[in-house]
C-alpha cells in the first residue's frame, strides 16, 4: 500500500529533548569576512572519524548558519542542477528522497520557495514526495526555458560591432607588424647564410717548395 503521507507529516519528529537551551539569532549582515579565527575554527574542529557524524554536522551548520554570503544568488533551475551535481558525486549517500527534497526546499531562498508553495497551491510540504519532485522538475523546465528565451532577446539588441573602419585600421596594424616581423627574420636568415658561407670558404695561401 502506497504510502499518502505528506512531507510534512513524515518529517514530522518527537520535540523531547531535541531542542537547543540557547538558540542563535538570525544574521542579518550582508557582508562576509574570512578571518583567521574562522580558519582556525575549522581546522581544530576537523572530523576524526571517531566522533559521531551527526553531533559534528549539527555544529558546523550551527557555526556556518551565523554568516551570510553576499552575491551568492543562484536561479531555481540552477540551484536543481547543482543540487543533482552533488548528488550524482556521491551516490552512496543513503539520504532518503524524502529528506533530498526536505533539504532542497530549506536550502531555497524565500522567492523560490514562495513559487513552489504557489505552484503546490498551498504549503509544498504539504503533497507528497511523489508530488514534490513533479513539480520541482516542471519548475526548472519552465525556469530554464524562460531564461534562454531572455538571453536569446538579449543576444538580439545587443549593441553591433564598431564600424568596419575601425576593424580594417586594426587589420592593416597586425599585417604591418607581421610584415616587420617577416623583415627581421629575413635578415637575420642572411646573416646566418653568410657566416655560414664564410667559414666553408678557405683563404688562398702560396705554396711552399718541397726542399729536396
Amino acid at each position: 500500500m502506497a504510502d499518502n503521507r505528506t512531507m510534512a507529516q513524515m518529517l514530522q519528529a518527537p520535540i523531547e529533548g531535541y531542542e537547543d537551551a540557547i538558540v542563535v539569532p538570525p544574521s542579518n549582515a550582508n557582508n562576509f569576512e574570512l578571518k583567521q579565527t574562522l580558519i582556525n575554527l575549522v581546522q581544530s574542529n576537523q572530523f576524526t572519524g571517531r566522533q559521531d557524524p551527526h553531533n559534528h554536522l549539527r555544529f558546523f551548520n550551527k557555526v556556518t548558519s551565523t554568516f551570510r554570503h553576499p552575491e551568492t544568488n543562484e536561479t531555481f533551475n540552477e540551484a536543481w542542477e547543482h543540487f543533482k551535481d552533488l548528488l550524482r558525486q556521491c551516490p552512496h549517500h543513503g539520504f532518503s528522497e524524502l529528506h533530498q527534497l526536505d533539504t532542497f526546499y530549506n536550502a531555497l531562498n524565500p522567492n523560490d520557495q514562495d513559487a513552489l508553495d504557489s505552484a503546490a497551491g498551498g504549503n509544498f510540504l504539504d503533497k507528497i514526495p511523489r508530488e514534490c519532485l513533479s513539480i520541482i522538475k516542471s519548475k526548472s523546465k519552465v525556469r530554464y526555458s524562460r531564461s534562454r528565451v531572455t538571453n536569446m532577446r538579449a543576444n538580439a539588441n545587443a549593441p553591433l560591432l564598431p564600424s568596419s573602419h575601425s576593424n580594417s585600421f586594426d587589420l592593416q596594424q597586425i599585417a604591418t607588424s607581421l610584415e616587420d616581423k617577416l623583415d627581421i627574420r629575413m635578415n637575420r636568415f642572411e646573416k646566418s647564410l653568410n657566416d655560414m658561407k664564410n667559414c666553408f670558404i678557405t683563404p688562398t695561401t702560396p705554396l711552399k717548395a718541397v726542399a729536396e
